[in-house]
């Protein structure tokens, strides 16, 4: 919290250079193309048995006595000596009746609204790495400072519509109050909506609060019109600890979204096979939102997905491979089924930001837009499997980002763009360079990259041969340099610090 503020406005522009980086306007990105269909109708409903067999027959283990009860009060079968929890098909039914098929997070600047469902798409930072990378200071722990200025890259490209919980873990502050300092942070260096922690109800609940504030709301107000999400991940197989149980009921007691999100390895903590694999997400994924709409029907909540594999030969996760693709393409099917709204993720297990980390990201990336995912988390600078953010991967993330947006527009087909008076004034052999319908729209016509670089080789190399991580370097530094903080009321900021730093004193030496 004690972290300087940036220069804003005016003050900033003696720095910049000659031209701001290009990039896509902010707007509401959606997917006007039909969700690619993996699996027939007659495999969804096999894997949807096969995930009411698990929930009637095998149970999920739940380490939260509130959550127990909760279960029991609704009829479930409890066994409270190892805490399993068994529920019918007819609770899931019921739960999916008031679940939403689609809701809005409004953070404290409306024109960030992040709308999920439907055929919406969101890309968030990447959220939770303990260390943090960039090509100039190396490989570090994760520190308020460089979290600070990922966050403001956050802010900056229009395509990042909201961050996750914690870009990279600031370790040098207290772990039973960091949250509350990274929740400062992100409501101060952006306007956009942003992940909380759900690690106990503390936590959650801070987060809910704080948020409140910026917006100038009450508790019951938010209740009815969230702002923001937090991750549920599923200790899999088939077992809800009592942090996460907790974080999940105080979401869902005032109103703030959940996606819950089963952490299905292939091979590790989930079968082998895709369609097992599946089976299993399926039946922990619905489990947690039963538990929502026990604590409040009505209660935001996302289906989530994150299966994909591990080597075989280390154990290690894998990420962006052909498995997690139809994974994730598979779990939108999955998704719509449920009519709810859907989260996924483009993942890379490469250490360092290069061609594997960004080819298997795209495959992922692919994976999660034909999966019609509403929220696709992690999307900018996730490397070394989720334990590194990167200051370069980031950049390079939000260039496909950005392709991806320009790939989702549709086509137009009208008499302008037909160009067929244009054809036959151009004669044969011809070339349209200065034909005046080009004319009127080379500057448009075509996506600009910010990282690409489409000079000659030699004019490249008269430029300094750069390839794409190392102009990727260059981006990232100026992006800061062009950073605008956005504006707050200086008495909703000193709420938020008041709040903070009473919150600190209340937790002391132990948990929120």
């Amino acid at each position: 919290m004690t972290e300087p503020r940036r220069k804003r406005g005016a003050e900033r522009t003696s720095n910049r250079g000659p031209a701001a980086i290009p990039q896509l306007p902010l707007r509401r990105v959606t997917n006007p193309y039909p969700p690619m269909a993996m699996l027939s109708a007659d495999q969804i409903e096999a894997i949807h048995e096969a995930a009411m067999h698990i929930l009637e027959n095998f149970g999920i283990e739940v380490m939260s006595p509130r959550a127990l009860s909760l279960f029991e009060r609704a009829g479930a079968k409890v066994d409270h000596a190892t805490a399993n929890v068994r529920i019918d098909r007819g609770m899931v039914e019921e739960a999916l009746k008031t679940t939403r098929s689609s809701y809005t997070l409004t953070p404290r600047n409306p024109a960030n609204a992040v709308h999920l469902g439907g055929n919406t798409i969101n890309f968030t930072l990447v959220a939770g790495p303990p260390n943090v990378h960039d090509m100039e200071r190396g490989r570090r722990a994760g520190n308020l400072r460089d979290y600070s200025d990922l966050t403001r890259l956050a802010q900056h490209f229009n395509c990042i519509h909201m961050l996750g919980n914690q870009v990279c873990a600031p370790v040098e502050l207290p772990a039973n109050s960091r949250h509350l300092d990274t929740y400062f942070t992100n409501l101060t260096l952006t306007d956009k909506s942003f992940h909380v922690s759900a690690i106990g109800r503390g936590r959650a609940l801070d987060g809910i609060e704080m948020m409140a504030i910026a917006r100038g709301l009450s508790l019951d107000q938010m209740r009815d019109d969230p702002g923001i999400t937090t991750i549920i991940s599923v200790n899999s197989p088939r077992r809800f600890d009592e942090m996460m149980a907790e974080g999940l009921m105080t979401m869902a007691e005032f109103g703030q979204s959940v996606a819950v999100t089963p952490f299905t390895l292939m091979g590790a903590m989930s079968p082998v096979t895709l369609a097992g694999a599946l089976a299993q997400q399926n039946a922990e994924a619905l489990f947690g939102v039963v538990l929502t709409q026990l604590v409040r029907a009505g209660a935001p909540v996302m289906y989530g997905a994150f299966t994909s594999n591990v080597d075989m030969k280390s154990g290690a996760p894998a990420f962006g491979t052909p498995e997690n693709t139809k994974a994730n393409i598979a779990s939108g099917q999955l998704a719509r089924r449920y009519n709810l709204p859907y989260r996924t993720t483009p993942g890379s297990a490469s250490n360092a930001a290069d061609a594997q980390g960004a080819y298997e990201t795209l495959m992922a990336l692919w994976g999660a837009v034909l999966g019609h995912g509403n929220l696709v988390y992690h999307a900018a600078g996730w490397q070394e499997g989720g334990l590194t953010a990167s200051f370069e991967k980031l950049i390079i993330d939000v260039e496909m980002i950005q392709h991806m947006m320009e790939f989702l527009r549709p086509i137009v087909v009208d008499e302008a763009e037909l160009a067929v008076e244009a054809l036959g004034a151009v004669p044969t052999g011809g070339h349209f360079f200065g034909e005046p319908h080009t004319l009127e729209r080379y500057a448009t016509a075509f996506y600009q990259p910010m990282l690409s670089n489409w000079q000659n080789y030699e004019a490249w190399q008269e430029a300094g041969g750069l390839d794409a991580t190392a102009r990727a370097t260059r981006l990232w530094k100026k992006a800061l340099e062009d950073y605008v903080e956005p504006v707050m009321d200086v008495a909703v900021r000193e709420a938020l610090e008041t709040y903070v730093a009473k919150r600190k004193e209340a937790i002391g030496q132990g948990e929120p």
